[in-house]
């Protein structure tokens, strides 16, 4: 089954699908002439001001992107960027970059159909995403993608948002201070069923505290350490564009790597943490209280530029500043001796942040899966499945997930198929909406 599995997963992650990934961003990058990347400051005043366009929602704008970021901002800004660069040498870090910069305009479209074919449940809380943009948006003939997305996103949750998050914080937690693997199921599950058990509002409402402190923090940590040491600086950026066009001869425990291979994990691997495709975050952006899908659009391209280049670039920074990349270590383990080696206690800093980005993250995903399992069941499913989430949490502590974790990866991008034909097909409404909306406030 593993075996079968992992065929599976380097054919879902393979090159057709990164080609897909960012040929999509970079036709939407087109389309909307690259008004991703030259209104960010618009965006930053949108986010900080509150958007004009007051309307019916859950949650605030800025909610809504805490909400999404709480989700993206997880093991894999620790872990998949030094996996990344392990990998596939130091050039990955470019290729994470580049993939942020076409990611920024697929995160704008998935948040404006999200919003403009959004709808309530019986409850009367708003549900949107690919599922709701696929039905509402297309010809019934593409219904089934819809079905698709919603049952390759429940599942999907559990793994690697869940069980996988659990286990990652135990194993940190019992190698840095021999905490037992149940004591943590059990004291995770209790802080996680807290704030899930209370809704959207609940979990919007702990993302708006504790996203920004955590992220605030791990930057300034990471500034200090790049500050301390700003005579590498011009060598590591120079080693980081040099390794993504050329390849990177052995060194040390570093096994070498091609041009093929730092952009391949580059970009998978920057996908993976700031979810740009996949249709996650567009779940969160449906429920802000906007009536202007466009501005909600321009808040929601923030988490991919926050992510991956912000967040992301700052690990990746200290790893290859701190010369540590060569060793033949990998992920979290190699941003702990970075962050190690670059002050006394440094590796307590990487344990905390894993600690935070993972409970965060089970935060946000479980309300990408409960919405998903709001549009295949109807409302009477969300007890269930929050019941359901909350009793998954110590599982994850005690088991191998090995298995789970290549599963849920492959679900993970079964997720994306439906989300970018859905996106493809209605681009030009986007950049419909986009156009009326400038000509109204330029």
């Amino acid at each position: 089954m593993t075996e079968f599995i992992t065929t599976v997963n380097s054919w879902a992650w393979g090159p057709v699908m990164l080609v897909l990934l960012l040929g999509t961003g970079l036709y939407l990058s087109i389309g909307l002439r690259f008004m991703t990347v030259r209104r960010i400051g618009a965006a930053f005043r949108l986010l900080l001001g509150g958007s004009r366009g007051r309307g019916e929602g859950d949650i605030s704008p800025f909610s809504a992107l805490m909400t999404s970021l709480s989700a993206t901002i997880g093991t894999g800004n620790i872990a998949g960027v030094a996996t990344a660069i392990a990998l596939g040498g130091p050039g990955a870090l470019f290729w994470m970059w580049i993939t942020a910069l076409v990611g920024m305009a697929t995160k704008y479209a998935e948040a404006v159909c999200a919003v403009r074919f959004r709808e309530t449940d019986e409850q009367g809380n708003y549900s949107g995403g690919p599922m709701y943009y696929i039905r509402n948006g297309l010809h019934p003939r593409w219904h089934f993608l819809a079905v698709a997305f919603a049952i390759f996103g429940a599942l999907a949750g559990f793994g690697l948002a869940n069980t996988v998050q659990s286990n990652s914080v135990s194993q940190v937690l019992f190698d840095e201070f021999a905490v037992p693997p149940w004591a943590t199921g059990l004291v995770l599950m209790t802080l996680v069923a807290a704030v899930i058990l209370g809704g959207i509002k609940r979990i919007a409402g702990v993302a708006s505290y504790l996203v920004p402190f955590m992220a605030v923090g791990y930057i300034l940590l990471s500034l200090f350490v790049i500050l301390a040491n700003i005579a590498q600086v011009p060598a590591a950026l120079a080693t980081i564009i040099d390794s993504a066009f050329n390849p990177v001869a052995a060194t040390g425990g570093f096994a070498g790597a091609t041009v093929w291979a730092a952009l391949r994990f580059g970009v998978a691997r920057g996908i993976f943490s700031n979810e740009a495709g996949l249709g996650s975050a567009p779940i969160a952006h449906a429920a802000a209280k906007t009536s202007q899908p466009v501005e909600q659009g321009m808040i929601a391209m923030l988490g991919t530029f926050i992510d991956t280049l912000i967040v992301c670039t700052m690990t990746g920074l200290v790893i290859v500043i701190m010369d540590v990349w060569p060793s033949g270590v990998s992920g979290a383990s190699l941003t702990t001796m970075a962050f190690a080696n670059a002050f006394p206690g440094g590796q307590y800093i990487v344990t905390t942040g894993l600690c935070l980005f993972a409970f965060t993250t089970m935060l946000g995903w479980s309300f990408y899966g409960e919405r998903c399992v709001v549009f295949l069941f109807g409302a009477r499913a969300i007890l269930p499945f929050r019941i359901a989430w909350v009793a998954a949490v110590p599982v994850g502590t005690l088991v191998e997930l090995d298995l789970v974790w290549l599963i849920a990866d492959t679900l993970n991008a079964f997720m994306a198929i439906p989300n970018l034909i859905a996106l493809l097909l209605l681009a030009p409404l986007v950049f419909r909406i986009t156009r009326e909306y400038l000509e109204k406030t330029d």
